[in-house]
């Protein structure tokens, strides 16, 4: 100790020794010694040298921090000072405040030069992601900041060692769950190192449900209103999400684009913008706008605008937008972010179309924006915002594109002139003296017209009052007349850019700008000029556009065909020339910039030459009018009767489609009405079925009444035929007797069962009867039986009546056959009489047929009687069933009862025995008792009260 003390400046009797000399002892004493508390202090003094003499430490000790780091792990403290010193060896932040702003060169080399010594042996690494995984604060936090700075010196290799190490990221994704929030928070700083431009760390990031920790740690932190926490907590979600499909497709399923929408809750006052809150909501502006970049795949970008738009995120930025009091970088950032919501989704660009600025009277938000971008007093950053933003209302949405020509339509035009229309205000910066508004509107008009040749067409229709008394001017001839009073140049390539957009693919708008002949010698006066660097731009726009009216050109003007032309150019330009000032467009700088990305993005409002759509057109016509102003006057004939050719082909496969599209529509139309005949027909075939057999049954009746009939005709006209007719009814009688027969003996059946169903009854009321006497606490149940026997028994009674009635029936039906018999018999003589015979026997037959009909319905009397008579027994026996029941339940009740009185004569002589014991007891010691004679006195009263009880029970 004595030696430490020295060394951290202590009073020393010989001369101090230097830093350097310092550091090798205090390294030999950490290398050599045993006990683990030296080994501490001289790491702790090492710790506090280590800012100042950084080199030395790091040169001599490093070595002698690995191996302790290595065998020191049981305690906590030494591994703790360990990482400190390394890592105010290893990083730079602590220097760079310090150190100069000439020598951070230096320092930057110095940490990097330390971190490619630590991470030469990849074990070191590996060792640091193990102690990282410690719970100790005084081990993890340090870890923890180490390893950020290696990623920082060394990201590449640091990242490829953590990658390949078993199970390196899932340890360090543990970080976010601790619940220290110092850890908490420099692990996000350590993530956000690790998945820099690591596309395998950030899926595995991803996957490991970073997106739900990251998340939750903004909603805790409050959100937009969050400290620095949420900013670095967004700065790794741009990590992990930005130029990363698999990752953003992960984040749309996950349903984590809902979770965003409480980010954009803005309070109305909108009052107290703080700096962090400004940076916080700038970052999360910026990760929609990752989720639906022009650079994403068009699949994964159309599904993310749909899903802000149902979740209501679009309606939350729109908010925001027409919101006042919002800071003027969050606005334009907030209406970029809007702009790349609705590019290209025509839901979402009908939903914008509808938005309006709360305003009296309400205007819609395109016509706000539209006012800001040709204000010359708003900020320039606003205003290409509002261009942009514009120019993704319009990308790929010809309803919106039509509705903005519209306003500019004559027929379509508020005379009341209360309102301003998106055209007016377009036409009002396209003309104004401002030059920057005369590109914005020029570019703005551009894309209402682009890819959209019916709009280019009706635009022709646009009548402009220039001054009073003097006759209105077609949009297009003001554009020229602008063009060739040589205004700025900003303001000229704007028009020739809108000039070149409206004439391509469009011979009508063409011939319109061929019919004025001020126009073609502008052009080549322009283009034949050799003027200076700044108007090269300008001669290469005006040379597109000559080169398109070749290109489109139909040859309706006699004057200005494409063979005149091209001999024009080649008289007052030259070809090689004309090629040449072609060719300044493509190689102009800020082309290139303006073909990088859809966005305008300029440094100043000089650099705002080209529009990015303007760009895909140059590349696109560039080649063929190079071709075409080469191209004899005999290879355009060939390929206008090659074009011809082709349109008539075109004519002709859209008539063979339109057929073939009327053929399959009559097709779908005989397919329905064969469907509609098909079940027409089975249900007619169904009918004639059922028609056909019920003809057939027909048929059978006619066929037995005909038969019928023809017996009776023969019975009429003979007499022989009576006696046959009478052995008719014998038949019938017998079979009468047969059917009675049959009841009979049906009825002794029944009377049968109930017999016995009676002797059941009888023992369930005796058995009942018996356990009545036996239990008195069964006593409701048994009564409740017994009136369900006596009801039984009322029933039978009255089934038996009903026999009896029956049983008279029957006999006086036996007496009536009887007397048929005896009539029978007595017939027969009668037969060789006269006259008296014939009416004795008609007189018979009547009687017979009267008496046969009263036995028929007799018996079915007798057999609806029988039915009532089975269904009464059914229920009969049912109810013997739940007798039955009721009988084993009450029977287990009493056996129940008996067995717990025993149980209570057990007790009560247990009781007995002990209490003559007590008594025993108290007597040997002297203490009171009662005499046995009023105990049993007592006894007895308690026992005639029971008594009196059981049978008021």
């Amino acid at each position: 100790m004595n030696f430490l003390r020295g060394v951290m400046g202590g009073p020393s009797a010989g001369p101090q020794p230097s830093g350097a000399d310092t550091i090798q002892k205090l390294c030999d004493r950490v290398a050599s010694s045993t006990l683990l508390d030296d080994r501490r202090d001289a790491v702790r003094a090492l710790k506090s040298l280590s800012k100042k003499y950084r080199l030395e430490v790091g040169i001599q000790a490093m070595e002698h921090l690995i191996h302790v780091l290595q065998t020191d792990r049981s305690d906590s403290e030494i591994i703790g000072y360990a990482l400190d010193t390394l890592y105010n060896v290893i990083s730079n932040d602590l220097e760079e405040e310090e150190q100069e702003e000439n020598s951070a060169k230096q320092v930057d080399d110095l940490g990097s030069q330390f971190t490619e010594i630590f991470i030469k042996q990849q074990e070191n690494v590996t060792l640091l992601l193990t102690l990282v995984e410690e719970f100790d604060f005084h081990v993890r936090w340090p870890g923890v900041k180490l390893l950020t700075s290696l990623l920082k010196q060394q990201g590449p290799q640091v990242q490829q060692i953590i990658l390949v190490s078993p199970m390196g990221v899932s340890r360090l994704m543990d970080l976010l769950a601790d619940s220290r929030e110092v850890i908490r928070n420099d692990g996000v700083l350590l993530l956000q190192q690790l998945t820099k431009s690591n596309a395998a760390i950030q899926k595995i990031v991803a996957f490991e449900n970073a997106f739900e920790r990251l998340l939750d740690i903004i909603t805790e932190e409050g959100n937009s209103d969050g400290g620095i926490v949420v900013e670095d907590c967004l700065l790794l979600l741009q990590n992990l999400l930005k130029n990363n499909n698999s990752n953003q497709n992960f984040f749309k399923e996950g349903s984590y684009i809902q979770r965003m929408k409480p980010w954009f809750e803005v309070g109305d006052d909108n009052c107290g913008w703080s700096a962090q809150k400004v940076t916080n909501l700038h970052l999360m502006l910026q990760l929609v706008r990752v989720l639906v970049s022009p650079t994403n795949p068009p699949g994964a970008t159309s599904s993310c605008q749909k899903a802000m738009f149902h979740c209501g995120l679009l309606q939350q930025l729109c908010t925001i937008l027409m919101a006042t009091g919002v800071p003027a970088d969050i606005l334009t950032e907030t209406i970029n972010t809007v702009s790349e919501v609705i590019r290209g989704c025509q839901t979402n660009q009908d939903y914008f179309a509808s938005v309006n600025a709360p305003s009296n009277p309400p205007r819609p938000a395109i016509v706000v924006l539209l006012m800001s971008m040709v204000n010359e007093r708003q900020p320039f950053v606003l205003r290409c915002a509002v261009l942009y933003c514009f120019q993704c209302f319009l990308y790929k949405n010809q309803k919106g594109q039509g509705e903005i020509v519209s306003t500019l339509l004559p027929s379509t035009i508020d005379a009341t002139g209360n309102s301003v229309s998106a055209g007016q205000l377009l036409c009002g910066g396209l003309f104004s003296t401002d030059s920057l508004s005369n590109w914005c509107a020029a570019v703005a008009l551009a894309h209402a017209l682009q890819e959209n040749a019916t709009l280019k067409e009706q635009l022709l229709r646009v009548q402009l009052a220039t001054s009073i008394g003097n006759p209105p001017v077609s949009l297009l001839q003001q554009c020229t007349n602008i063009l060739s009073q040589g205004s700025k140049v900003q303001t000229r390539v704007g028009l020739l850019m809108l000039l070149c957009t409206w004439l391509s693919n469009c011979s009508i708008a063409v011939t319109h700008f061929l019919h004025n002949p001020a126009n073609v010698p502008f052009l080549t006066g322009q283009i034949a000029e050799n003027l200076g660097e700044e108007e090269q731009l300008v001669q290469g726009l005006c040379a597109l556009l000559l080169g398109i009216s070749i290109y489109y050109n139909d040859n309706s003007l006699e004057n200005y065909r494409k063979e005149k032309l091209k001999q024009l150019i080649e008289k007052r330009i030259g070809r090689e020339n004309f090629i040449e000032k072609l060719g300044f467009i493509s190689k102009h700088e800020l082309y290139s910039r303006a073909a990088q990305k859809p966005q305008p993005s300029f440094s100043s409002p000089d650099h705002m030459m080209f529009d990015h759509e303007f760009t895909k057109l140059v590349k696109e016509l560039e080649g063929v009018i190079s071709k075409a102003i080469y191209k004899s006057s005999e290879e355009d004939k060939k390929e206008e009767e090659v074009k011809k050719t082709l349109e008539q082909h075109d004519n002709i496969v859209t008539h063979y489609k339109k057929v073939i599209r009327e053929q399959d529509q009559e097709l779908e139309e005989l397919k329905q009405r064969v469907n509609t005949l098909t079940s027409q027909n089975e249900q007619l075939q169904a009918t004639v079925t059922q028609q056909v057999s019920q003809i057939q049954q027909h048929k059978d009746q006619y066929n037995l009444l005909k038969v019928q009939l023809g017996k009776d005709t023969q019975h009429h006209n003979s007499h022989g035929d009576t006696f046959q007719m009478n052995g008719i009814q014998t038949e019938e009688v017998s079979k009468l007797k047969e059917e009675l027969e049959e009841w009979k003996n049906k009825h002794e059946l029944l009377q049968g069962q109930l017999k016995e169903k009676d002797s059941v009854i009888e023992k369930l009321n005796s058995s009942q009867l018996e356990m009545g006497t036996t239990e008195q606490s069964s006593q409701t149940s048994k009564f409740g039986g017994l009136e369900h026997s006596n009801e039984l028994q009322k029933e039978i009674e009255m089934l038996k009546t009903q026999i009896q009635l029956q049983t008279a029936e029957i006999s006086k039906l036996q007496m009536e056959n009887q007397k048929l018999q005896v009539m029978n018999p007595t017939a027969d003589p009668m037969f060789g009489d006269s006259g008296a015979t014939a009416a004795t026997s008609s007189e018979l037959e009547g009687r017979l047929e009267q008496e046969v009909k009263e036995l028929k319905s007799q018996v079915k009397a007798l057999s609806e009687e029988n039915e009532s008579l089975k269904q009464h027994l059914d229920s009969s026996s049912s109810t013997v069933a739940i007798l039955q029941d009721e009988k084993s339940k009450l029977q287990r009740e009493v056996a129940e009862s008996k067995k717990e009185q025993d149980d209570l004569l057990v007790l009560l002589a247990d009781q007995d025995q002990k209490i003559s014991a007590m008594k025993i007891k108290l007597k040997d010691l002297g203490a009171p008792v009662e005499d046995e004679d009023d105990t049993e006195s007592g006894d007895q009263g308690d026992e005639d009260e029971d008594g009196d009880e059981e049978e008021q029970d």
